[in-house]
């Protein structure tokens, strides 16, 4: 992760927005023509605040923008709504310089004041936003979560500057400025629109809302005063509502559908990748996402690190991923490859089932044991998770499968002891930003192991605790490696634990029709997921 970005630093990248596609070769890029996105459900909402899941991410992302952005196709970090910003010696305090000429959708300039607006608007509690507790780090976060949504830590230093201090040193502050739940809003607009602004949005971003037919299609127009030069290519982006996932494909294939957002069917998988033409039309990326095993260590036997880490060494990892028609790779440790912090070098427990049965049998349990596995009942969970019941029984663990609603097994997750184990699939982890903490606090430290948190194996090791809060706390960009190294270790220590067996790392695929152009990058961006709308382009305009 990258802490510290000063004016200039990357002046050429901001003022070239077409440089992750020239970098692919399509230097000759022009700008204009449409496109036509597919998606099975309508979207819930466009407002940045309250906007939560896969499908809005990269559409909301499209409309607004916020102080940080990461490189098009990339993890690091850049400076976007800030031209600049300096942080103290300390890391308590950041101060941003706003980049000048950047206008909302309707017309009026962007100022400081709209930056501490829109991050208290989240954090009020009068927004029931999922995204306040990101913002826990800045000064007054407490009073203002109890209060009206003011905190005493943004300070408008002028129109062009806004100061943020923080509590703690908080080295995922950075990322927290790039996430959605931090993005511009005008407050003449939200005020106008009220409880309709979220489908009635109105930004700073690459496209503005045109149209929207509820069930039907969303339309995107182009920015004509985007900031950004270069950007977007399109002209307008049209999303179809209510289009099964065959059917898009059916429409892509005839040349009526540009990008199947809800990827590429299951039940066609297999035949769409084997099919040659289809090559350069099938974009593949990887995701900020592990599937695993969780362990109940608060119950017996899997109190027992023995008995753990032989669950791990029981699971064929390569055969799931088979049944899932290779959409995913093994996994070796709870952080995906993409992530900073990943170790490698790292090769895991190893599939042995003869070294299996030696640790049970070396932990007392040499006739193997019964217990009880959770899992969501939606394809492909069931399959999966019989697969994973053959692999226990083959080591002597026999491992009675639950199938339950997915609200229903997270609340079994929940409790002390509610379940022995758990299958993640489904509700698995995916980052909320790109950095390795989102991977420990909610669900392996010890602030998760409560009851109602996703901390379903009850891991709780302090000293790893205090190495996590510790590297939290490297705000110093000289510190940068140190940081990621501390947070491989911490991960490495955890797999000594074994508290998960990691399964797969999820794979994004989806299929684009022959007239759009990019990289895979655009199209399974691993933050923007899943479509970087403002990178993409049509290659037939001439």
């Amino acid at each position: 992760m990258r802490t510290l970005m000063l004016a200039g630093a990357l002046a050429s990248s901001l003022l070239c927005g077409t440089a992750l596609t020239q970098a692919a070769g399509a230097a000759d890029i022009k700008n204009g023509g449409s496109m036509v996105v597919t998606y099975k459900d309508d979207v819930a909402t466009l407002d940045p605040a309250i906007g939560y899941d896969w499908q809005n991410w990269s559409m909301i992302k499209a409309l607004f923008d916020g102080l940080m952005d990461y490189e098009p196709g990339t993890t690091t970090l850049r400076p976007n709504l800030a031209e600049s910003y300096e942080m103290s010696a300390d890391g308590m305090t950041y101060t941003f310089k706003l980049r000048q000429g950047v206008k909302f959708h309707n017309g009026r300039a962007l100022a400081a004041d709209d930056i501490k607006y829109s991050i208290e608007r989240t954090v009020n509690p009068a927004t029931q936003s999922p995204g306040a507790g990101f913002f826990g780090s800045i000064k007054g976060f407490e009073e203002a979560t109890a209060g009206d949504g003011s905190l005493s830590g943004i300070t408008v230093v002028d129109p062009q500057t806004v100061r943020i201090e923080l509590s703690r040193p908080d080295a995922t502050f950075l990322h927290v400025m790039a996430i959605n739940f931090s993005f511009a809003v005008p407050k003449e607009e939200v005020e106008k629109s009220g409880a309709d602004f979220g489908k009635q949005p109105v930004g700073t971003g690459a496209f503005k809302l045109a149209e929207w037919v509820l069930g039907q299609r969303v339309v995107f127009e182009r920015n004509p005063d985007y900031f950004e030069q270069g950007l977007p290519h399109l002209d307008q982006i049209t999303f179809e509502i209510g289009q099964e996932p065959t059917v898009a494909l059916l429409r892509l294939e005839r040349g009526e559908v540009d990008v199947l957002g809800d990827g590429i069917p299951p039940a066609r998988f297999l035949e769409v990748r084997g099919n040659a033409k289809n090559k350069d039309l099938i974009a593949e990326g990887g995701q900020l996402h592990t599937g695993y095993v969780t362990m109940n260590v608060t119950m017996k036997p899997f109190d027992d690190v023995r008995v753990r880490r032989a669950v791990n060494m029981a699971i064929n990892k390569d055969r799931i991923v088979r049944i899932i028609n290779g959409r995913a790779v093994p996994a070796t440790q709870p952080l995906p490859p993409t992530m900073p912090g990943y170790a490698k070098d790292y090769q895991g427990y190893a599939f042995d089932q003869n070294k299996a049965k030696a640790l049970l049998a070396e932990a007392g349990f040499p006739d193997g044991f019964d217990t009880e596995i959770l899992a969501n009942n939606t394809d492909p969970n069931p399959r999966i998770v019989q697969a994973i019941q053959q692999d226990l029984a083959a080591v002597g663990i026999r491992a009675a499968v639950k199938t339950l609603a997915q609200a229903n097994v997270i609340a079994a997750g929940g409790e002390p002891k509610g379940a022995p184990m758990i299958w993640s699939g489904g509700m698995a982890w995916i980052a909320d930003f790109p950095d390795p903490s989102n991977f420990y606090g909610p669900i392996l430290g010890c602030a998760g192991a409560v009851p109602g948190g996703w901390n379903w194996s009850w891991y709780c090791n302090k000293d790893l605790d205090a190495k996590a809060a510790a590297a939290d706390a490297m705000v110093d960009p000289a510190k940068e490696e140190e940081r990621t190294a501390a947070w491989r270790d911490i991960y490495l220590k955890i797999m000594e634990d074994a508290p998960w067996a990691p399964v797969f790392n999820e794979q994004r695929f989806t299929m684009h029709s022959a007239r759009m152009g990019g990289p895979d990058a655009i199209f399974v961006d691993p933050v923007h997921i899943p479509v970087n709308y403002e990178q993409v382009y049509a290659t037939d305009v001439q």
